[in-house]
């Protein structure tokens, strides 16, 4: 008889004469125990999983194998795709979409107690500041649109707009967390990983889940803003770059005829499986395979779908491609509606590193940031529209939270340095297509701006909301992990904002 020991790893060792088995002899052999019943398990899986190593891949249930293949969702989409348009630093509410007359009126007067609990710099706070900027009513819908952003004015009747957003934390980080992955702390799925998890993705030449980040200039929490946390790798988002070769070593660097690279690839295909079969359960495992297996079908579709070389120059000039201010975050704007109209499923558009943190000169400052966004979101709007795309796919914008009322100024000699500290209590976002309310405002903030006080929508409101709009429920998303079944909105209360659906 022959034994079978997991931790001597040998084969043919003797058994022991029955009678002749001393206590250290007995835990010794339990290994071979739970190493033959190991064997059996993995025999068994070859001799009634197929014919043969080299036979077809037995099904990701046995496995627990993960793969961003299309599926259906529960309910009617009214969304197939998304592109976030994360305005990192928090975007001032009260000075872009969210006019306050009582704050011209009050302009000057004190406030300090009221706001004093969430200040990050309560030493540099003002009194209550009026915006600098007009606003005027556009489109059929006469939404109310700060002058800083003429070109999203243009559009204003493809808007679903949002202005009773609340969350938790003041500080960028925590609060980045909360809107990208629905909880406060890092290591959790981003929004777009769960919403690969659900839905696959249509084009499996592409990443189902793309980051266009400015080079050079990362968002803060970096990795996280795209991380699939608890899900397994393949779900995690692919930066690619805007400028050269998407991706860094995508190319081959000696060229093959197509038949040769046809057998290597399926001679790849097969040791992959062999190996793979031998280690069921390996997520991380599973995740590099198919990295390496997109690698390959991207080296053609991926360069094809950021070459914006095949765009018209009316486009390109439209999105502000060339234009010194524009041309960073147009071309990646341009370069989301290419991938969305091939397949991807969710596209994150990150600006450069917090420009909306307007703690002080925000005259000058916020005006920057409007002047660089400002034209290709609205060109981006208008081409989807154009397009056929918008119906189905859902822009979303915002970012972790607002700014306060008062003044914060850092040189309290120079009152021209003024700017305006972080705000949880009350901020803006705006969504399109992808069967939302266009036209529309939903939610308030108080006289001043600083707190949502009618309609209140919470991050996991949101969330709620957005998954719905891609057929989803955000109960019955779920992946199970330790026991428990892990959601995008945890466990915190959250309710689909049906007012904002078409």
């Amino acid at each position: 008889m022959t034994r079978f020991s997991l931790r001597a790893g040998q084969l043919n060792r003797p058994a022991d004469v029955a009678g002749d088995v001393s206590r250290r002899r007995f835990f010794d052999r339990v290994g071979d125990g739970l190493g033959g019943t190991a064997l059996a398990w993995l025999l068994s899986r070859d001799l009634f999983g197929g014919s043969g190593l080299l036979a077809q891949e037995v099904s990701p249930r046995q496995l627990d194998v993960y793969d961003v293949a299309p599926k259906t969702p529960p309910s009617r989409p009214r969304a197939k795709a998304v592109i976030q348009l994360f305005m990192q630093g928090g975007p001032s509410q009260m000075d872009l979409l969210d006019p306050k007359p009582k704050l011209d009126q009050l302009h000057g007067e004190g406030y300090f107690d009221k706001v004093a609990a969430d200040l990050t710099g309560p030493e540099q706070a003002g009194k209550l500041f009026r915006s600098p900027w007009k606003f005027h009513q556009h489109g059929e819908s006469g939404l109310a649109i700060s002058e800083l952003l003429p070109h999203l004015a243009t559009v204003a009747d493809e808007l679903a707009v949002v202005r009773s957003m609340h969350t938790t934390h003041p500080n960028h980080e925590p609060a980045i967390f909360k809107y990208q992955s629905g909880r406060l702390i890092q290591g959790l799925p981003s929004l777009g990983s769960w919403i690969v998890y659900g839905l696959g993705t249509e084009n499996q030449n592409l990443p189902a889940f793309v980051v266009l980040a400015a080079e050079g200039s990362p968002p803060v929490n970096g990795t996280q803003n795209w991380h699939n946390g608890l899900l397994p790798p393949v779900y995690q988002g692919t930066p690619l770059r805007t400028q050269g070769a998407p991706l860094l070593n995508l190319s081959r660097e000696v060229s093959q005829p197509e038949g040769a690279l046809a057998v290597e690839r399926d001679l790849l295909k097969r040791l992959d499986r062999i190996h793979r079969r031998r280690r069921p359960g390996h997520l991380q495992l599973d995740a590099r395979i198919a990295s390496y297996n997109l690698a390959a079908r991207m080296q053609l579709e991926a360069t094809d779908a950021l070459d914006l070389s095949q765009e018209s120059k009316p486009t390109l000039e439209a999105y502000g491609v060339g234009n010194n201010t524009t041309d960073n975050y147009a071309r990646r704007c341009l370069m989301a509606r290419r991938l969305v109209e091939r397949g991807v499923r969710f596209v994150q558009i990150c600006t450069q590193r917090q420009i909306w943190d307007n703690h002080s000169g925000i005259v000058g400052g916020l005006k920057k940031c409007c002047g660089r966004t400002d034209q290709p979101i609205a060109a981006l709007l208008k081409d989807l529209k154009q397009r056929g795309l918008l119906e189905d796919t859902l822009v979303v914008w915002g970012g972790e939270f607002g700014r306060m009322p008062i003044a914060q100024v850092p040189d309290r000699k120079n009152l021209s340095t003024a700017g305006r500290d972080h705000n949880p209590r009350g901020f803006t976002v705006w969504l399109a297509g992808g069967g939302v309310k266009a036209g529309s405002v939903y939610g308030a903030t108080d006289e001043l701006g600083y707190e949502a006080v009618e309609d209140r929508v919470s991050v996991t409101d949101f969330h709620a909301t957005l998954l719905h709009l891609l057929g989803m429920h955000h109960e019955g998303l779920f992946f199970d992990h330790n026991g428990l079944e892990e959601k995008l909105t945890s466990v915190f209360e959250a309710r689909v904002v049906h007012e904002l659906l078409a």
